[in-house]
């Protein structure tokens, strides 16, 4: 047997779950939103209507008025055992590789990059494993609500 073999089964096997993760992840997002969207220190991600995605992350974006940095919210959730990870990417022009890079030679920007600089800054995601009971994203929920009220 090969190693794509035993990795098409597993795939195979987790296919047939792939409607009740789905199903929780989604469950995941909504009970998250619904406890943080009240929170003005917080630009949440929303589903749109006609859209029906699966939910790998729970995106927050500090909002201007927030207190607290990004920064000091993701020491806090990790000390409180909520793993958090930042956006992937934000202002691609301020990574490493574009150092030795020159604007108008080698890439060009249309426009502001106002908003990709504070997706940079100020956005992380939480996972929505779909093992995720009730009672897991509750703390979640509380433990942001309360660091969050405590930063005012």
């Amino acid at each position: 047997m090969k190693a794509t073999d035993l990795q098409a089964a597993i795939g195979c096997a987790q296919l047939e779950k792939l409607d009740s993760f789905t199903a929780a992840r989604r469950r995941n997002f909504a009970r998250l939103y619904e406890g943080l969207r009240d929170l003005p220190e917080l630009a949440l991600f929303k589903q749109y209507p006609e859209a029906d995605p699966s939910w790998f992350g729970f995106l927050m974006t500090l909002a201007p008025e927030a207190r607290c940095s990004r920064n000091d919210l993701v020491r806090h959730l990790e000390a409180k055992r909520i793993q958090t990870r930042n956006l992937f990417a934000g202002n691609l022009t301020r990574h490493p590789c574009f150092e030795s890079l020159r604007e108008g030679a080698d890439y060009r920007v249309a426009g502001g990059l106002e908003t990709t600089d504070n997706i940079m800054n100020n956005a992380f995601w939480i996972g929505l494993y779909p093992g995720m009971t009730d009672e897991k994203l509750d703390y979640m929920i509380e433990t942001i609500r309360r660091f969050v009220k405590e930063e005012e």
